[in-house]
Order: structure tokens, then sequence, then C-alpha cells
């Protein structure tokens, strides 16, 4: 059974850190590309951030570029998403999605950015 659990998210002031994780099983994980997305009310799902599958390569989003920070542990089956300096208009539904041969996701986890 494939299962991507998210956590990390909570509710976090302006300027503060969170580190999200997203553990994967069931399917071959190092053979993924990994994609951080999130999904503000209103707003469409948009890609965050990604990380190919033997972690040499990432991209992100303009907004997002050099506040988050993707990695991956491959020993672990884990990607992570370090969010630093964080705004308001971070907040979201943030996803995980695996995609390679199948595209897989999470249930996602809140991130709120608030004083």
């Amino acid at each position: 059974q494939v299962q991507l659990v998210e956590s990390g998210g909570g509710l976090v002031q302006p300027g503060g850190s969170l580190r999200l994780s997203c553990a994967a099983s069931g399917f071959s994980f190092s053979r993924y590309t990994m994609n951080w997305y999130r999904q503000a009310p209103g707003k469409e799902r948009e890609l965050v951030a990604g990380i190919t599958s033997a972690g040499g390569s990432t991209n992100y989003a303009d907004s997002v570029k050099g506040r988050f920070t993707i990695s991956r542990d491959n020993a672990r089956n884990t990607v992570y998403l370090q969010m630093n300096s964080l705004k308001p208009e971070d907040t979201a539904v943030y996803y995980c999605n695996a995609i390679g041969f199948y595209n897989y996701w999470g249930q996602g986890t809140q991130v709120t950015v608030s004083s």
C-alpha cells in the first residue's frame, strides 16, 4: 500500500521557521522525483519545490527561493521542506508528491503563518 504521510505543519509567527517531513512507503522511493505543493484557500495548487531521485537537482518557486530548502534521505524514504522567514502568504495546505512511473499524493499538512 502506497503512503505519503506529511508532518510538521502548524501555526507559526511571521519570520518563523517550520520543517515539514514526508515519510514514504509502498513504492521505490529512491526512483521518484519528490515535490512539495501547496494550496491556499480559493487558489490553485502550486509547485513549491522539487528534488530529483538522487537529490542532485532541486527547483523552487520564485516566491520561496532563498527561504525554503528541499532535501531527501533515500535511506529513510523521507523528503523534507525546511521553511524559514515564513510570511503570511505562505499559509496553505502543503502536499507531498511523488512522481515517476506513477504519481502519488499525500493527504496534506496545514501551515498557518500569523501573528
